[in-house]
């Protein structure tokens, strides 16, 4: 009988767990759906304003921070130097591809590549690095950073 008691308590810790651990996931994927709508928010009012200056026929240079073109931008990295390569159209940063990165760890530099869409999102290079691949994040980042400059001196 102690023996029935014990794995009904078992079944009952076990029940209990698989229960809070579905309520959790769907809080988590609640705020993800909130989040994602707060997003696509923002990109349909950068569209829409850019559409706007376009039907105006407005200078688009107003528009972001920076001057267009592709710029270049080099630093320091986990095994060396990490060169990027930025390019801004419409003063918006719209795309950031690793150029070089010889010496860099595979393993890092994969995990590290997630900082571009964290760089592209906040239209800056002030961004967080990534955790697990820090020196190389931190490389992109920073050679970002200084192709924005350039960007900017233009």
């Amino acid at each position: 009988m102690k023996k029935f008691w014990i794995r009904m308590c078992n079944v009952v810790v076990i029940v209990a767990a698989i229960l809070g651990y579905n309520q959790a996931a769907k809080a988590h994927e609640a705020a993800n759906a909130a989040a994602k709508a707060e997003a696509d928010a923002i990109n349909a009012e950068v569209e829409a304003a850019m559409a706007e200056m376009e039907a105006d026929g407005s200078d688009d240079s107003a528009f972001g921070a920076y001057t267009d073109g592709v710029y270049q931008g080099t630093a320091d990295g986990f095994g060396g130097d990490i060169t990027v390569e930025v390019t801004i159209e419409n003063g918006v940063i719209t795309d950031l591809a690793i150029i070089s990165a010889e010496n860099e760890d595979g393993a890092y530099l994969t995990m590290a590549e997630d900082i571009i869409d964290d760089i592209l999102e906040a239209q800056s290079a002030d961004v967080d690095t990534i955790s697990g691949a820090t020196f190389s994040s931190t490389g992109i980042r920073d050679a970002a950073a200084a192709a924005l400059e350039e960007a900017c001196q233009s």
